[in-house]
């Protein structure tokens, strides 16, 4: 695996190291020291209410919360153990039937310890959004080894 940090670097990551995000179909379509946008097609099985189709607002919290630890990652450019200690989300209208989801997370401040952030979900326009988030995240959360080495021990190519 390169050092760098890239898209196929975190998508990787997705597929091999973080299961249910591989499951629920989750892709990486931009990274920048600025954050990350994640995107989940729409799939009937995830509809709160299956008469609707609207999304359960669980598999948009689970989408959010990925991108928004990815986001440390990308301003960080280094992995390290982190834990969602609150996440705070509102949401703001149902999301709409049979259109995917994007996720826009960036950390716009760190400390030592903790890492805040913001995200928001949408189908195509980020100006209108389904849910707006605010979280932290504690860093460096325990020993376990980084997220990059566990994939590279899944048979990462590189």
């Amino acid at each position: 695996m390169s050092n760098a940090f890239d898209i196929n670097q975190i998508q990787n990551i997705i597929d091999n190291g973080v299961p249910h995000m591989a499951e629920i179909g989750v892709r990486v379509h931009d990274l920048d020291e600025d954050g990350v946008t994640f995107s989940m097609a729409y799939q009937e099985r995830f509809a709160g209410n299956p008469v609707s189709g609207i999304l359960h607002g669980g598999i948009i919290t689970t989408l959010i919360d990925t991108a928004a630890g990815m986001s440390i990652y990308a301003r960080l450019q280094q992995y390290m153990p982190i834990a969602t200690l609150d996440l705070r989300i509102d949401y703001l209208k149902p999301a709409t039937p049979g259109e995917d989801v994007f996720t826009r997370a960036s950390c716009y401040k760190m400390t030592k310890q903790i890492a805040f952030v913001r995200a928001i979900a949408y189908h195509s326009d980020p100006e209108d959004p389904i849910a707006n988030a605010v979280g932290t995240f504690m860093l460096k959360s325990s020993d376990i080894r980084p997220m990059d080495t566990v994939t590279k021990v899944k048979g990462d190519a590189a």
